[in-house]
C-alpha cells in the first residue's frame, strides 16, 4: 500500500486501499445489478435461450463465451479511449450474458423460490471469494501464473464439452474445468487489484466482475440441484 491510498480499517487492524474499495465495490455493484436482470429475465422469453443453445452444449458455451470474450473488450476499449458509451454497451453485453445464462437456469424452480437460491448462491460466492482474497493476501508472491492456469482450464472445459456433446458423461469433467478457469480467473484478478497499483480501477472493477459472475453463475447449477434433491 503506498503512502498516498486511504486504508479502510477493520477492527483487526486489516484494511483495504481506497482504490482496492473502489474496485471491489464496483464489482460488487455490477454484481448485485446482474442478479437483479437474473432475476428479471427470468420469466421473459429470452429464459428459454438455453434451451436452444445447450441442445448441443459445445453451442452454448461458444456463443456464451463468444459474448463474454465480446463484452469485455467492447468495455475495456470503452474505458480505455475514454469513451463512455462504448463502455456501457459493453457492460449491457456482460449484463445480458450472465444474465441471460443465469435466468436460463433459474426458470427451471417456481418464481417464489427464486430469492431464495439467488440469495444461498450469492453468500455462498462471497464466502468463496473472500476465501481466495484471503489466501492471495496472505502470500506474499505472485499470482500471475494463476492467469494461465486459468486459461488452459478454459480449454480443456470447452475441449471436454466438446466430446460431452456426444458422450454425456464427459460433461462434468467439461463443467468442473470452467468452474475451475473462473476461480483461477478470480485469484488472479485479485492479485492484480493487490499488487498493480498503477492500473486502472475501471478495467479491474470490470475484470474482478467477470470472474465473480463466471463463478456466480457455477455456484447457481450447483444450489439448484441441491435444492432439487430435497424436494
Amino acid at each position: 500500500m503506498s503512502s498516498t491510498e486511504t486504508p479502510y480499517e477493520t477492527g483487526r487492524g486489516f484494511g483495504l486501499s481506497s482504490r482496492e474499495a473502489r474496485v471491489i465495490g464496483g464489482a460488487s455493484v455490477l454484481m448485485a445489478i446482474n442478479v437483479a436482470v437474473m432475476y428479471a429475465v427470468a420469466v421473459t422469453p429470452l429464459a428459454s435461450v438455453n434451451d436452444y443453445l445447450f441442445a448441443f452444449p459445445i453451442v452454448g458455451v461458444i456463443a456464451y463465451g463468444a459474448a463474454i470474450m465480446a463484452g469485455q473488450l467492447v468495455a475495456e476499449r470503452g474505458v480505455d479511449r475514454g469513451d463512455m458509451a462504448i463502455a456501457f454497451v459493453g457492460m449491457v453485453l456482460l449484463q445480458l450474458a450472465f444474465g441471460v445464462f443465469g435466468a436460463g437456469v433459474l426458470r427451471f424452480v417456481p418464481r417464489e423460490s427464486q430469492p431464495t437460491i439467488l440469495a444461498v448462491t450469492a453468500v455462498v460466492v462471497a464466502a468463496m471469494t473472500a476465501l481466495i482474497s484471503a489466501y492471495v493476501y496472505a502470500r506474499s508472491k505472485t499470482f500471475e501464473h494463476w492467469g494461465s492456469y486459468a486459461n488452459y482450464a478454459f480449454i480443456g472445459g470447452i475441449i471436454a464439452i466438446a466430446i460431452g456433446t456426444f458422450v454425456a458423461p464427459v460433461l462434468l469433467v467439461g463443467f468442473v474445468l470452467v468452474f475451475l478457469g473462473f476461480l483461477l480467473r478470480l485469484g488472479w484478478e485479485i492479485w492484480k487489484v493487490r499488487d498493480q497499483r498503477s492500473a486502472s480501477v475501471a478495467l479491474q472493477t470490470i475484470g474482478v466482475y467477470i470472474a465473480v459472475a463466471g463463478v456466480f453463475v457455477h455456484v447457481l447449477q450447483l444450489v439448484m440441484r441441491y435444492f432439487a434433491s430435497r424436494g
